[in-house]
Order: C-alpha cells, then structure tokens, then sequence
C-alpha cells in the first residue's frame, strides 16, 4: 500500500504533467494567462524568502540581470531537476552579473527545506496566493506555471519562456542570457 504523501504527489506530477501537455497557446497568451509584454518594464513584486532579509523585490535587484523563474512545486521531480540545473549553472549566471530567483506558492518553511535539501544557493520566493505568478501570466488554479522570464539591470523584460523542458532549461536560458548580453554592448 501506498502512503498518502506518495499517491497525492503522484497524483499531482500526472495532473500538471497533462496541463504542461496541453500549454500549447500562443507565447503572448500563455495557458496561465497574459504574460507580461517584452521590452517593457517587468512587474513590481515583493515576496518572502528563506534568505537574507526575509523578503526580496524586483526593484532590490536593479543593476544585474535576473532570471525569474517560476515553478509548481518544491521536492517534485521536474522542480528538483530544474533547480539542480541552475544551481550547477550559478557560477555562470554570477559571472554574467545575473541573479537566479525561483518562485512558487510553497511557503518560506518549505522553501528553507527544498534549498537545503538540494544545496540551493539562489532564493526561492514564497508567491503563497499566486499574486505575482498571476502578474506574470504564470498561474493555473492553486500552482505557479513552468515559465522564466529574463529582466534586464533596468527592471525591463527582456525575454519569456514558456514551454520549459526542467533538463536543459538553464543552458537555453543562459544562451539566451548571453545573446542578450551581447546586443546590449
């Protein structure tokens, strides 16, 4: 017999495995609702994390690039697997000047357990009613979507990602980081 923790995470891999399925709307109008527009500014958020002074705002990062990304849930397979990947990639993003900040509706407790469970050095921001994932477009019922969003040093959006596979989804966005760097010289 199956111990209920087991089943109900089961149950919510399958469900959002079939609702990433079926993200198949177009980039502007994403499955969890308008995205933010590229080349203007990105959200204001403010969010409690685990880390530092206990909360983080998109305007305290002004001057590095950000990757923002948001995910549905701490200690699932596709959420361990993409933070992995960017955590391996840190020194990287460090070196471009650009700051990893996950986020999703798991509270700061489990946040603190995730990072330490899986040697995360980046915050993870506790987005508990979905106000800033529903900001960015990223949002279905009581879950933050898979999407990333790179900001630029001024706070302007730059670019999206929607259709996110966990596995290699650092290396695009640091591809994507890179190109953006280069253009802006």
């Amino acid at each position: 017999m199956i111990s209920r923790r087991t089943f109900l995470s089961t149950l919510f891999a399958s469900c959002f495995a079939v609702i990433s399925w079926l993200n198949f709307a177009p980039a502007a109008d994403a499955l969890g609702g308008k995205l933010p527009t590229i080349n203007q500014p990105a959200p204001e958020f403010t969010l409690p994390t685990n880390t530092g002074d206990g909360k983080i705002s998109l305007s305290d990062l002004r001057g590095q690039w950000v990757v923002l990304y948001f995910y549905p849930k701490d200690f699932t397979s596709g959420c361990t697997i993409e933070a992995r990947r960017f955590q391996q990639d840190l020194p990287k993003y460090l070196e471009k000047k650009a700051q990893i900040i996950g986020v999703s509706a798991d509270d700061i407790d489990s946040h603190a357990k995730f990072c330490d469970s899986e040697g995360l050095k980046f915050p993870l921001l506790a987005d508990t009613d979905g106000s800033v994932s529903k900001a960015y477009g990223s949002w279905v019922g009581f879950v933050s979507m898979r999407h990333s969003f790179i900001i630029d040093p001024e706070g302007i959006l730059r670019e999206t990602f929607v259709k996110v596979n966990p596995t290699i989804h650092s290396t695009e966005v640091l591809a994507q980081l890179e190109k953006l760097q280069s253009t802006e010289s």
